[in-house]
C-alpha cells in the first residue's frame, strides 16, 4: 500500500503510506511494511499480524500509529502471504512449535525496526493481534529491550515461559472473554506466569467478546467475531499506555 490520498478509517484520516522492507532471519528473506510519521516519532513499534500474515485491517493499525506520532514496522511472519487459513497455518507451524526457533523470527523483526535509519536511539516497543499478540507477548518473555508490549486478543500460551525478573517490558493484554481459543485455563496459567516473571502487566477482559474482536472483515469462522465497542476501547488503552511510557 503506497500513495494514499487521505481516507477516513477507524478515526483516522489516513494521510500516510506503507513503504515495502526487507530484512533476514537467517537465509529466509522476509518484507516489511514501514509506516512513518509526518514528525520525528516518538518511538518505533513492531506491529506482529494475525497468523494471515499481513492484512488490510492491520495495515490500517499501523497507519493510525503512524497518525499518532509513532514509527510502525508491520513484521512479515513467513516470507510469502498465505492465500488462505489452511496454508497459514501449515507456514505457522514451521515455526511455532519450537519457541526458539520462534523467537528467532521475532527477533529477526525487531532488529529490521530497530535499524532503521528513522528508529535509531528511539524507545522501542511492539504490538500484536491473534498469533500477533501472542509473538508480542513472546518479545517480552524473552527479555526484549522493549518499554511496552500490547496483545490484542493473543493467544497467551508458551513453550518458554518467563524467566524471574526477565521481563522488562510493560505489559497490556486486551482479551475477549468469549474467545474460546484462549479459554480461562489459559488465562490463570498467564497470570500466574507473570507473577511470577514479576512482571509489569495490565490485563482487561471484555465481556460476551469473542476471538479477533479488532477485525471487521466478514468471514464463517464462529469463533471470531468484530466488537466496535471492545476494538474501539483496547486501542484507547494502548494509547494511554504509550502516552505514559514515551512521555
Amino acid at each position: 500500500m503506497s500513495g494514499l490520498s487521505p481516507l477516513l478509517l477507524c478515526g483516522y484520516w489516513l494521510t500516510m503510506s506503507l513503504e515495502p522492507f526487507t530484512y533476514f532471519d537467517g537465509t529466509t528473506q522476509l518484507t516489511g511494511c514501514v509506516a512513518n510519521p509526518a514528525a520525528t516519532p516518538r518511538a518505533a513499534i513492531l506491529v506482529f499480524p494475525t497468523i494471515m500474515n499481513s492484512t488490510p485491517v492491520v495495515e490500517t493499525k499501523a497507519l493510525a500509529l503512524a497518525e499518532e506520532g509513532y514509527l510502525a514496522l508491520i513484521a512479515d511472519f513467513y516470507g510469502r502471504q498465505p492465500r488462505n487459513f489452511d496454508e497459514a497455518r501449515a507456514a505457522a507451524a514451521e515455526i511455532r512449535p519450537d519457541p526458539l526457533i520462534y523467537r528467532r523470527r521475532l527477533k529477526a523483526a525487531l532488529k529490521a525496526l530497530a535499524t532503521q535509519p528513522e528508529a535509531r536511539g528511539l524507545p522501542l516497543a511492539a504490538i500484536g493481534f491473534c498469533m500477533g499478540g501472542q509473538a508480542a507477548l513472546e518479545l517480552a518473555r524473552d527479555g526484549a529491550p522493549l518499554e511496552a508490549v500490547v496483545s490484542f486478543h493473543g493467544l497467551l500460551d508458551t513453550g518458554l515461559r518467563a524467566e524471574p525478573d526477565g521481563i522488562s517490558a510493560r505489559i497490556l493484554v486486551c482479551h475477549g472473554d468469549a474467545d474460546p481459543m484462549v479459554p480461562r485455563s489459559q488465562v490463570l496459567a498467564f497470570w500466574e506466569e507473570m507473577d511470577e516473571a514479576q512482571a509489569n502487566w495490565h490485563f482487561h477482559s471484555y465481556s460476551r467478546v469473542k476471538h479477533g474482536f479488532t477485525n471487521p472483515a466478514p468471514n464463517d469462522n464462529p469463533a471470531t467475531a468484530y466488537d466496535a465497542s471492545a476494538d474501539r476501547q483496547s486501542w484507547a488503552a494502548m494509547l494511554e499506555l504509550f502516552d505514559e511510557v514515551f512521555a
